[in-house]
């Protein structure tokens, strides 16, 4: 080797807590882009196909952040990021001093705040990240994320953001920014999704073709995102989880307690909450959240796809 040859910089290594539809494909996404992941899930099956797949598994939290310099945490809520980094086998104490915390839960400014600002004085970064764009985009690298954190949090997460993203917005220089930014898009989804299947089981009820009124809507003034990703759900009567209607129980509840404490009103959150509320009451929490149709169906006697056939008779 020539005297003046530079030694090749040391691979980047990133940890990711939670191998779920997203956390699985961010993962896959980071080691297609040369960066050394290890992935851990409370479910060993989760571990297993990652490391069937090429990733390296780990058993525990604090084995598989002990040479992270990223650990991309997407988990569900606050309260298991605050496990994982301060429960039991909490990862905060055994993370590498400069390593950076990027948390993809979606949660209230207040909590994010306060969390990078535990993080943070133990020597570690601590970025405000999250996501969109579902399970898809996440294999694909293809998320949108909306960032917030220092200089020195986004210098260190950049090998990760890069390969996660299609879009990065960075959006201030404090965590909780980045989680407000969410809890905006949240408010929409959350209502467009109820609206799309208030709308699509009224068209049922009325007897209309619904693949015509999928087509005619799609392509008018009345259409929606989520109207066009939604609704063919309904139409196959396929309700496979790809975003639970509990999400946005959780979601949504959070949207009313920031608005509460700020004195803003919110009807449409509000009326939007209690159709999600009473959809998980009537056990279809784990379902896909257009099955809110399903409830509507369930109040009005409308007909659905893969809903037409009559009971059995005992």
């Amino acid at each position: 080797m020539s005297p003046h040859a530079e030694s090749p910089e040391r691979a980047v290594t990133a940890a990711v807590i939670g191998l779920g539809s997203m956390g699985f494909g961010m993962a896959q996404s980071m080691k297609r882009a040369g960066i050394e992941v290890v992935g851990y899930d409370i479910t060993p099956a989760a571990v297993e196909r990652f490391a069937a797949e090429g990733g390296r598994g780990a058993a525990t939290l604090r084995e598989a952040v002990r040479d992270a310099d990223i650990v991309v945490s997407v988990v569900v809520n606050a309260a298991q990021t605050k496990t994982v980094l301060f429960g039991a086998d909490g990862i905060a104490a055994a993370m590498k001093p400069g390593a950076v915390f990027v948390s993809s839960a979606t949660m209230d400014p207040a909590i994010a705040r306060r969390l990078s600002e535990q993080v943070e004085a133990l020597g570690l970064h601590y970025l405000d990240a999250p996501i969109s764009g579902g399970a898809a985009r996440a294999a694909k690298g293809e998320l949108t994320i909306m960032a917030s954190g220092s200089v020195e949090a986004f210098a260190a997460a950049r090998p990760a953001l890069d390969a996660m993203a299609a879009k990065v917005y960075e959006l201030g220089d404090a965590a909780g920014t980045g989680a407000a930014f969410k809890m905006i898009n949240q408010l929409l989804a959350g209502v467009h999704i109820a609206a799309a299947c208030e709308a699509i089981t009224f068209a049922a009820k009325q007897g209309l073709d619904l693949e015509k009124v999928y087509e005619v809507i799609t392509a008018s003034a009345g259409n929606s995102w989520m109207f066009e990703n939604r609704v063919p759900h309904v139409l196959t009567g396929d309700y496979t989880p790809l975003s639970a209607i509990e999400i946005f129980v959780k979601d949504l509840g959070i949207v009313q307690d920031m608005a509460r404490s700020e004195r803003y009103p919110v009807p449409l959150v509000a009326a939007a909450l209690q159709m999600y509320l009473a959809a998980s009451g009537a056990g279809m929490g784990r379902d896909d959240d257009s099955s809110l149709a399903r409830l509507y169906a369930q109040l009005s006697g409308a007909k659905l796809p893969g809903q037409n056939k009559e009971p059995d008779k005992a």
